[in-house]
């Protein structure tokens, strides 16, 4: 499939869990297809890209390991996406890398999630905390953050400094997000 045909599938994708399934199922049965898919992903003012991490999000959640060759593209260009639509699947594919990596079983993406990614994956989550993002994707930003805290210790304090600010301007969702993060670090 080329990049031009897969840009026109993109665009039967919608809402639904059954679309997103259907075409996360067609990249995983041909992974070569990440490459465009990530290429359509960073297209970062194209409407079509927020479909592309929608799909891209299922594809991560039905087999993260497909995404091992693809770490530094992704992490690379994770601080460019702007769009609401694609910074919440953007971040749950960063919640679900650092919840393999940090997982107590064996995983591949442990040996291949180096330090570069997770710095600008903290970098990244650190934006969408900061930035008027909506809850989804500060609540996955919060998740990946207390899970790269246990390794860097300046993160944890960063982290509780942003949620306790935040906290009384903030959602209920997010205030109940932030309750259970803070309660996890020891507060």
């Amino acid at each position: 499939m080329t990049k031009e045909q897969l840009y026109n599938e993109l665009d039967y994708v919608n809402h639904s869990r059954e679309k997103r399934l259907h075409y996360a199922h067609l990249v995983i049965n041909n992974p070569k297809l990440i490459t465009i898919l990530l290429e359509i992903l960073f297209n970062f003012d194209d409407k079509i890209s927020c479909k592309a991490a929608w799909v891209l999000e299922f594809v991560c959640g039905e087999q993260l390991e497909l995404m091992i060759p693809y770490l530094d593209t992704f992490t690379n260009n994770l601080t460019k996406v702007h769009l609401d639509s694609a910074v919440r699947p953007v971040a749950k594919i960063c919640e679900y890398l650092t919840k393999a990596y940090y997982s107590k079983t064996e995983n591949k993406i442990k040996g291949k999630l180096h330090n570069i990614h997770k710095e600008k994956i903290t970098e990244a989550c650190f934006d969408w905390m900061l930035n008027d993002e909506k809850i989804a994707p500060k609540a996955y930003a919060m998740n990946s953050l207390f899970l790269l805290g246990k390794e860097k210790a300046w993160i944890h304090p960063e982290l509780i400094m942003i949620l306790e600010r935040d906290f009384k301007m903030q959602s209920s969702g997010y205030k109940a997000r932030a309750r259970h993060i803070l309660q996890k670090i020891g507060l």
